[in-house]
């Protein structure tokens, strides 16, 4: 889907459209949820401090958040794919992943079904989304972001080198800033670059990455499209209005806590292990994680897990933190009933 949330707001709202909308709560701590194409234009971006984008454009309307409202365009959306495939792997509220080798409307293509899906959330939403299609996974996930907003970008399978060999390296999945910097002191800048190197090099240099990432250069990816893919772990997390003390942490760690319970009351498997996760004010991140015995309840046992690991960080008494989170992982089937010791991490 093409700025989401922020699309939404523009097609709920008429006197939003054609100005720049952000989607963020305005404050100092603030983030960037989402902007629309109006606004992007002024550099603005998703995960950007709000601040930072008030300042780029100060023309921006400031809109907070309404998840419910986009989880139920969300599900409008997975209607329909749902006529065309079952296939279907959410990545998040607003992007998706569809094998469409055999659909269920008996169209010859996998161009025309992206065709149809797009021109029904058009006809039907009134919004737009930009689709990519290609034999595998990876590729179709660059090629979706080739012609945004509202647009089709298809890689047929003999086309795959004119479109990979170009690409900078850094547009390969996984392959962050210093990723990046390694593959340029082995002289690999494209992905032209990287397909001369040799894979015992790679897996040198990378280890077991270096194995997948002689497969990207290849064009080659294995991983299917796998439709309701369990959850793996939920966390909910808060940014402090100021910079505050381990003790002064409580009363937000007991909120989300309450938060992330409800959350996993929705789940049908069962979560094992608590995490606590901090961040200092120099921007330091430390987790700490505690399974018990057995599955964490009620929430008050949740919420008393996550005070007391709190006693497992030891950055002195006078230093301030910015963020805190709480979360759930190690799911299991309800019906498990084999004894895990405790364990920390």
């Amino acid at each position: 889907m093409d700025a989401f949330y922020a699309s939404v707001e523009q097609r709920d709202n008429p006197q939003l459209r054609g100005k720049p909308v952000i989607v963020a709560w305005l404050g100092n701590r603030s983030v960037v949820c989402a902007a629309s194409y109006e606004a992007r234009s002024f550099g603005v971006h998703s995960a950007m401090p709000a601040k930072r984008a008030e300042r780029l454009c100060p023309d921006a309307v400031f809109v907070p958040p309404d998840f419910t409202r986009y989880r139920a365009v969300s599900c409008s959306v997975r209607d329909i794919f749902k006529r065309h495939t079952d296939l279907i792997e959410p990545l998040s509220l607003d992007e998706a992943y569809l094998d469409v080798t055999e659909n269920k409307t008996g169209l010859p293509t996998a161009t025309l079904v992206a065709r149809s899906i797009r021109e029904q959330i058009r006809e039907e939403l009134n919004l737009t989304a930009s689709a990519g299609v290609a034999p595998n996974k990876f590729l179709a996930k660059l090629a979706s972001d080739r012609r945004k907003p509202d647009g089709l970008f298809v890689i047929r399978p003999e086309e795959v080198d004119a479109f990979l060999l170009p690409l900078p390296v850094g547009r390969l999945p996984g392959v962050g800033k210093v990723t990046g910097e390694k593959l340029a002191k082995l002289g690999a800048q494209t992905v032209r670059d990287l397909r001369t190197l040799d894979l015992s090099a790679l897996e040198q240099h990378f280890g077991r990455y270096g194995q997948r990432l002689h497969e990207l250069a290849l064009g080659i990816d294995h991983n299917q499209v796998v439709p309701d893919r369990p959850t793996q772990s939920i966390s909910v997390e808060d940014t402090f209005e100021h910079d505050v003390l381990l003790p002064e942490t409580e009363p937000m760690i007991r909120r989300l806590a309450e938060k992330l319970w409800t959350a996993s009351r929705k789940e049908s498997r069962t979560a094992r292990t608590v995490v606590l996760k901090l961040k200092t004010s120099e921007f330091k991140i430390l987790t700490r994680s505690h399974t018990p015995d057995s599955p964490p309840s009620p929430c008050e046992e949740l919420t008393d897990i996550a005070l007391r690991m709190r006693e497992r960080v030891d950055l002195g008494p006078q230093q301030r933190y910015r963020l805190v989170g709480v979360g759930l992982s190690n799911f299991r089937e309800s019906e498990v009933t084999d004894e895990q010791p405790i364990l920390f991490e």
